[in-house]
């Protein structure tokens, strides 16, 4: 059989197989396809505030989701760099998680994944952390509340991101 006429075969619904050790991605209307196939480029994501650079790369993680079960995860890793002449803390978080449907959670705290990172000038800190919806897609954005050698408090802005899975419908206009 020629490849085209494999194509073609594939095509009107003859059952592919995929090599045991490769992932594979159910979607939710039963159909497998090699999870290979979804692999994008990363989307990063930055804004500067008060000479803070905050930078966020979210991904997707198929191992972690079902969606079947309408749980959808992802990791997230932010960089924050203080591009200023002053040594700055960061205290606390504030994010604004938005799902699919529009539904908004808040989530406040003190640090991050248990710190409360010192930064010196041109110093960076980077850690990575997730979040799940009950969507395949969603937003996310906030505010990091910092204070500086001075004791001066203000908010460095994370920028708004997007939480893309596989399984999100694409509607155009």
């Amino acid at each position: 059989m020629t490849g085209c006429a494999a194509r073609l075969k594939a095509r009107r619904g003859a059952r592919r197989r995929f090599p045991a050790s490769q992932a594979v991605i159910t979607w939710p209307n039963g159909r497998i396809r090699p999870a290979a196939a979804f692999i994008q480029i990363a989307k990063m994501y930055s804004t500067v505030t008060h000479d803070i650079q905050i930078t966020v790369l979210p991904e997707f993680i198929p191992e972690r989701s079902d969606a079947d079960q309408a749980t959808f995860f992802w990791a997230y890793t932010v960089e924050i760099a203080n591009q200023g002449e002053k040594t700055v803390q960061l205290t606390a978080r504030h994010w604004k998680i938005t799902d699919g449907n529009g539904r908004l959670e808040e989530v406040q705290g003190p640090g991050v994944v248990g710190e409360q990172p010192i930064l010196k000038p041109g110093e960076t800190f980077r850690y990575t952390s997730g979040s799940n919806l009950s969507t395949p897609s969603g937003i996310m954005t906030g505010a990091y509340h910092m204070v500086d050698e001075n004791g001066v408090a203000f908010e460095a802005q994370i920028p708004v991101f997007s939480l893309d899975s596989p399984f999100a419908r694409r509607v155009l206009n």
